[in-house]
C-alpha cells in the first residue's frame, strides 16, 4: 500500500492510537496466542495505515480506532485458528506393536509405565489427563472415546495429549525410553 505525504503524516501522527487500541482492548498475556505485544503493534500499524488510506473525512482517530482493533482482531482470530489446528493435527494414533521379541516388549512396557508413572505424579492436573489420554489411546481409544470416559470433548483431549507430550519431551528418562525406538 502506497501512502501520500498527507496520509504518512496523518499516520505519524496517530501512532499513539495504536498503543490506545492495545491497552484499551488486548487484555492479559493469554489473550496474544502467537503474538508478541510488537508483533500487535505492527499489526495495528497495518490498520492505521488502511485507515489513512481509506479517510472520507470525519473524526479520523474514531474511525482509526476501529480499523486497527478490526486488524488486530483478525489475527488474533486467525492465530487460535492455527493453534486449535495445530492441537488437533498433534495427535496421532498410538498402536500396539506387535513383535516376536516378547522380553524386549515387555521390558519396554515396564520401562514406560515407571517413566508414565512418575512423570504423571510430577505433573499438572491437565498434563497428568494427557498423560492417561495417551495410555488409554495406546490402549486403541480414540479421542472421541476418551473424551466421553473423562467427561471432556475430543479437542480438549487432543490440547492435553499435546500438553503432556511437551511434558515429557522435556524429561531426561524419556531420552532412555527413546533408545527402545531405534
Amino acid at each position: 500500500m502506497t501512502l501520500t505525504a498527507i496520509q504518512q503524516r496523518k499516520v505519524e501522527e496517530n501512532m499513539g492510537l495504536v498503543h490506545q487500541v492495545i491497552k484499551d482492548k488486548v487484555h492479559g498475556y493469554n489473550q496474544w496466542g502467537f503474538y508478541t505485544y510488537d508483533d500487535l503493534f505492527q499489526i495495528g500499524c497495518v490498520g492505521l495505515c488502511k485507515a489513512a488510506a481509506t479517510d472520507k473525512g470525519g473524526t479520523f482517530s474514531t474511525y482509526a480506532y476501529r480499523l486497527i482493533w478490526h486488524e488486530i482482531c483478525d489475527a488474533l482470530i486467525q492465530s487460535t485458528k492455527r493453534y486449535s489446528d495445530e492441537i488437533t493435527a498433534d495427535v496421532t494414533p498410538y498402536k500396539k506393536v506387535e513383535t516376536e521379541n516378547g522380553e524386549f516388549l515387555s521390558g519396554l512396557r515396564i520401562d514406560l509405565f515407571q517413566t508414565l508413572s512418575s512423570a504423571r505424579r510430577e505433573a499438572p492436573p491437565s498434563t497428568a489427563k494427557g498423560i492417561d489420554a495417551m495410555v488409554m489411546m495406546s490402549q486403541g481409544y480414540t479421542s472421541s472415546e476418551i473424551g466421553e470416559r473423562m467427561g471432556a470433548s475430543a479437542k480438549l483431549v487432543c490440547a492435553w495429549v499435546s500438553k503432556a507430550r511437551k511434558f515429557l519431551k522435556e524429561r531426561p528418562e524419556t531420552e532412555a525410553i527413546a533408545v527402545y525406538r531405534s
